[in-house]
């Protein structure tokens, strides 16, 4: 008898559901569907093969990028809707897809405390965060029309620095302090010149996973009087979590103060790929996307989705995706949507305490704050530690442990951790390893990552002389 796989019961499933929707269009003459035929199945063939050459994203012990599989109910429904492959850009073209889109979006907006929102799902967090700082630009212009800086911290995703020039925006970067945080002081000295009109707040920078004292940057708000974009794109989901440090569960009660927020559903929404999110406090914002399309426009006299975005043609099926995510695992502080993101965290501070205890590794001034972890190996100079990440690396791959690599400034280390006068120039970073333990199984295979990481650490330390 041949074993059963977890995916029989998925296409089963999906199969009923697509039968049930198929049923309802029962009454239309019968139309030439194409179906998938011999050459087809060959061709099926051929992708399952060629996507055979991938790292192993959906299993534990892959700790590398930000890759989380999608939840199977999120796999389902996408593909459900695909046989309907809706268009969210006008009612007409995703009519039940975009009442679900703006089901989910409020979902996501009564998560941060924001019952009265304007909002829509995007491709991502480039654009989500692109349309967020379009907005800030037409809302701080000074009192002669000039154009206001957009600030963000060195730490902050570097499509901020990118966007800003698209939109012909004034960009600064803001010091960051030992724990990866916006320097506060650094920042109050640019709002005191005046040309800052927005400042980026990040809630889970992608590198080192730092959190950004939003509740210290809304007081600063009081005084200078800015602009406030939170990109929670990585990390907004955390709002959920029960286990964070006072000083970020300070940060993320903080984020109902912001004038407009970006999250991405595709990183810990259990979404696929693309699926992120901007949401703005003050709906009356979206008189800046007014325009007229007289050919999509004309069935209802409901919102359009189009109506409120800058994208066109957007997938339904991703609201559609989500909004079955969410009817299943509801965003609730202590359910089981808020205990996976409870689970990585824990996961990450359990591996920063394994590479406290080590002798061969040297880990940052902070602990981490999400589920974000990096560290270094222990050599005399910063450039020789890099030389042995990427040692570790290499040889943890080979026992099927895929780690990350990053370059990060060494500031983020304890003083005197590399000998002085050695750093200077390109030395003033040094090559790091790190991990995004974002799957909840990470944290039941924690001891079996490190006794790999382990055994890759001294393979590659007998390797270099």
């Amino acid at each position: 008898m041949a074993a059963y796989s977890p995916q029989d019961g998925f296409f089963r499933a999906l199969a009923e559901a697509q039968r049930r929707l198929d049923k309802g269009l029962k009454h239309l003459p019968m139309a030439g569907v194409p179906g998938l035929d011999e050459d087809a199945r060959a061709v099926l063939g051929q992708v399952a093969e060629r996507l055979g050459d991938n790292f192993p994203y959906g299993h534990p012990l892959y700790a590398g990028q930000m890759l989380k599989p999608p939840h199977p109910v999120a796999r389902a429904a996408y593909a459900l809707a695909m046989s309907v492959n809706p268009n969210n850009h006008a009612l007409d073209g995703g009519r039940a897809s975009s009442r679900m889109e703006i089901e989910a979006v409020a979902r996501l907006a009564a998560m941060f405390g924001w019952p009265l929102h304007l909002g829509h799902l995007t491709s991502g967090g480039t654009f989500a965060n692109l349309e967020a700082l379009w907005v800030a630009g037409q809302m701080t212009r000074s009192a002669d029309g000039r154009l206001k800086t957009i600030a963000a911290s060195s730490q902050a995703h570097y499509t901020h620095s990118r966007i800003s020039g698209v939109l012909g925006l004034p960009f600064a970067s803001v010091p960051v302090d030992e724990t990866g945080r916006m320097d506060l002081a650094a920042l109050e000295r640019m709002l005191a010149e005046g040309e800052v009109g927005t400042v980026v707040a990040t809630l889970g920078t992608t590198a080192v996973g730092s959190v950004d004292a939003l509740d210290k940057i809304v007081a600063l708000r009081e005084r200078y009087g800015f602009r406030l974009h939170v990109d929670a794109a990585y990390g907004g989901y955390f709002m959920l979590a029960g286990n964070l440090a006072p000083e970020t569960r300070a940060a993320y009660d903080a984020i109902g103060e912001a004038d407009s927020i970006v999250i991405d559903p595709h990183k810990h929404g259990l979404q696929p790929y693309g699926c992120g999110c901007v949401l703005f406090r003050d709906p009356s914002v979206g008189r800046l996307y007014k325009h007229d399309s007289p050919y999509t426009y004309f069935s209802s006299k409901e919102l359009h989705l189009g109506e409120i975005s800058l994208e066109c043609s957007r997938a339904g099926a991703a609201a559609v995706a989500l909004w079955a995510t969410q009817q299943l695992l509801p965003y609730e502080r202590g359910g089981e949507f808020a205990r996976g993101l409870e689970s990585g965290r824990e996961a990450a501070l359990a591996l920063h305490r394994h590479l406290a205890g080590a002798p061969h590794f040297i880990v940052p001034v902070a602990p981490p704050a999400l589920d974000i972890i990096f560290w270094a190996v222990r050599a005399a100079t910063p450039e020789a530690s890099s030389a042995m990440a990427q040692a570790v690396f290499d040889e943890a791959a080979k026992l099927d442990l895929h780690l990350a690599l990053a370059k990060l400034p060494v500031s983020l280390f304890p003083q005197g951790t590399w000998k002085s006068g050695h750093i200077s120039g390109d030395e003033e970073h040094v090559t790091c390893l790190r991990s995004v333990l974002m799957k909840p199984e990470h944290l039941l295979w924690l001891e079996e990552i490190w006794e790999r990481l382990e055994k890759a650490a001294s393979q590659a330390l007998m390797s270099i002389p």
